[in-house]
């Protein structure tokens, strides 16, 4: 490239359009915002209802927010966190069974500690053992819904302190719940590290080039056990707030957030790759998914049916990536030539 190509683009990029290109380049959030734009659009439409029921809908948005919150501290890395779901319910069992044994405090230490242990044992098979992810949490996730159903001989466990619990799911400000608050506070947490942090911003790094991250003198093992850490115990902290608001833990809970919390993050714009992603985009996700589930439930869609939409929506994020758009073109282009090189021979 020539000296005077690199001033015109520079002297572009220096302009309001130019600015705006580069910002647009640099965010992922694209798809995120123009799912969002549809869906609240159509919802406006179909059922209006979903921005009338606000403490409904934001609490709908919390649950799986709040999930894929602590997944996109792993994602940004290329790694996965399958357990998540598991990790929810046994967190919510836990704090139940020892809440009742003891007070609330105790069961909510004891939740947060356990998603400790099990983020430690998830890191480890990943970064030390060199077990993919996707194989290690799978496993994972299937030992803690076993162990849930164990320790609750496969029944809701009843919270004792009822009127704790009853309490817990009343707004407090405003219309907005502690379930509300909590998800609003872990997105500014998560941000500000990921974005201010440079613990948190190495974690793109990780993502983006592994070696490079080494040769950079990143501890990326350590980088690892914390992404682990955060989406553990932001699990396990649904989990508790879960069970609190319904006064009972289940162990079959989280199945439905696990697609849902893993469609907010991709369709955020997080790669699965690593290295490119936001927290912000993981919010505009949420929230489109959150409204799309509350409409759907109001509309009286039966659950199975609402996976449907979801799946649908995550393959539609999915296709629509631009590194996939880009294989897939190149792949045509591929064939194309391929057909061509044969008619000239």
């Amino acid at each position: 490239m020539s000296n005077q190509s690199v001033i015109k683009m520079g002297s572009e990029a220096k302009g309001p359009l130019g600015k705006l290109r580069v910002t647009l380049a640099r965010r992922t959030e694209g798809r995120a915002v123009g799912l969002f734009i549809i869906i609240a659009t159509v919802v406006t439409l179909t059922q209006p209802l979903v921005f009338t029921a606000y403490q409904v809908t934001l609490g709908r948005i919390a649950l799986i927010g709040l999930v894929a919150l602590g997944l996109t501290a792993v994602i940004l890395m290329g790694e996965l966190d399958l357990s998540v779901a598991s990790t929810l319910a046994v967190s919510g069992v836990i704090m139940t069974v020892v809440a009742n044994e003891t007070n609330i405090l105790i069961g909510v230490l004891a939740a947060l500690a356990a998603s400790v242990v099990i983020s430690l044992i998830n890191a480890f098979f990943v970064a030390i053992v060199g077990i993919n992810s996707f194989i290690a949490t799978l496993g994972m996730l299937f030992a803690l819904r076993g162990f849930a159903l164990v320790i609750s001989d496969e029944q809701p466990v009843k919270l004792l302190n009822v009127e704790f619990g009853i309490a817990f799911g009343q707004p407090i400000l405003g219309p907005l719940t502690p379930r509300i608050l909590i998800f609003f506070a872990v997105f500014i947490l998560l941000q500000v590290f990921v974005t201010r942090v440079r613990v948190g911003r190495e974690f793109l790094a990780v993502g983006g080039n592994r070696q490079a991250a080494y040769d950079a003198g990143i501890p990326v093992k350590r980088r690892i056990f914390t992404g682990f850490i955060i989406s553990g115990g932001v699990a396990a902290l649904a989990g508790v707030i879960n069970s609190l608001e319904r006064t009972a833990a289940d162990p079959t809970a989280g199945s439905t957030v696990l697609l849902a919390s893993f469609a907010a993050a991709i369709i955020g714009g997080n790669y699965l790759k690593g290295g490119k992603g936001s927290i912000v985009g993981t919010l505009i996700g949420a929230a489109s998914l959150g409204m799309l589930q509350v409409a759907l439930t109001i509309s009286g869609v039966q659950v199975p049916v609402q996976e449907i939409f979801i799946g649908g929506i995550l393959l539609i994020a999915v296709i629509t990536d631009p590194s996939s758009l880009r294989a897939v073109w190149g792949s045509i282009n591929t064939v194309i030539q391929g057909l061509k090189n044969s008619r000239a021979k």
